[in-house]
């Protein structure tokens, strides 16, 4: 028996399908926002993840897909990413090496699809095109089918220092703060560096309770503060079919078992932070698959990031046999550990 849809899923519905009309009467266009996807690289079992969003724009408000440079200089506030009204259940051309796919975006404008597809290793572009839009490009990372280490990182309170309450985290990032005002966590761009320099073609991602409308603000973030370029494995706000809110723990859980099924011969070195929930995760996630774990990096937060995220996961660490747990406040300290493990190698002295 199906079950029916909930009430707020309901009336969420009502209200995009209701600017979206009124939209397109102001004259506002269908824009795609494309975001980075990834792919397997093989030529017989290859496919491609696709990440995007349909929104109505003015016309000239977007670039390619992205916001103008000048809105960029001055510095997007959060709540701009979320004004724009969607197109839920817009149809989308994709065009992979010549060949076209037809997808639909969900009833929150969001393309997240998995299509078969053949490209070789590295980084690529496709083209998306939405019904009355100009085509888009969007970067794919595709991942060598020989490749056996990859990483694997949360973003708020470890590539990014929030120190806020998490019950207004999301919001304040998402809504409110200006995208050139956030931080990034001490070292920890320079450590993910060093742990790839010597690693060709290791893939890294970025898991986050965030919603998609954020995901070009944290591209941008990512890129200036020196990071690796990765996906962003993100979320969508508001009602499910099933329940009021989504569940942002879930959404991580789901994502951890996704990779461990996509990519059968890769070993993670998962990056997260001790408050609450990243250990659990971690660590539940090395427990039911520790073959495809190399290592658990958690950055320890200060004590008064640690009061504002509601505390520390305690009795966690170390509970992975044959697992090795790394547990440190900064990038630099992270490094030191990660090089006694041989996960890095040391950097020569100075005149060496």
């Amino acid at each position: 028996m199906e079950h029916a849809r909930h009430i707020a899923a309901r009336f969420e519905d009502r209200v995009y399908e209701l600017r979206a009309k009124r939209a397109r009467e102001r004259g506002l266009i269908p824009t795609i926002l494309p975001y980075t996807g990834y792919g397997l690289a093989d030529p017989d079992t290859g496919w491609v993840r696709i990440f995007a969003r349909a929104v109505l724009a003015k016309p000239g408000a977007f670039d390619a897909g992205r916001h103008r440079a000048k809105v960029v200089a001055d510095g997007v506030r959060g709540w701009r990413n979320f004004i724009s009204p969607i197109v839920p259940n817009g149809h989308v051309l994709v065009r992979i090496n010549g060949e076209d796919f037809e997808m639909r975006a969900d009833r929150g404008g969001v393309i997240d699809a998995k299509v078969a597809a053949t490209l070789s290793p590295g980084w690529h572009e496709i083209t998306l095109t939405i019904e009355g839009g100009s085509p888009v490009n969007a970067p794919v990372l595709m991942v060598d089918a020989a490749q056996e280490f990859g990483v694997l990182s949360d973003v708020d309170d470890t590539v990014v220092v929030t120190a806020l309450p998490r019950p207004l985290l999301a919001a304040w990032n998402s809504f409110v703060l200006s995208e050139h005002a956030r931080l990034a966590t001490p070292g920890m761009a320079v450590m993910m560096e060093r742990l790839l320099r010597n690693k060709p073609g290791a893939p890294t991602f970025y898991l986050s309770t965030g919603a998609w409308n954020v995901a070009q603000t944290l591209t941008r973030f990512l890129s200036r503060n020196l990071y690796p370029q990765g996906p962003l494995l993100l979320t969508d706000w508001g009602p499910t079919e099933r329940r009021w809110f989504r569940s942002g723990m879930q959404h991580k859980a789901d994502q951890l078992r996704r990779i461990a099924t996509e990519f059968p011969h890769m070993k993670w070195l998962l990056i997260g932070d001790d408050g609450q929930h990243d250990p659990y995760l971690y660590a539940e996630f090395a427990r039911r698959y520790p073959e495809h774990v190399a290592a658990i990096v958690i950055r320890q937060l200060t004590p008064s990031e640690a009061v504002l995220a509601g505390g520390r996961s305690h009795g966690i660490l170390n509970s992975t046999p044959g697992v090795p747990w790394v547990y440190e406040p900064d990038g630099a300290r992270i490094a030191e550990q990660l090089t006694e493990l041989g996960f890095l190698e040391a950097d020569p002295l100075p005149g060496k």
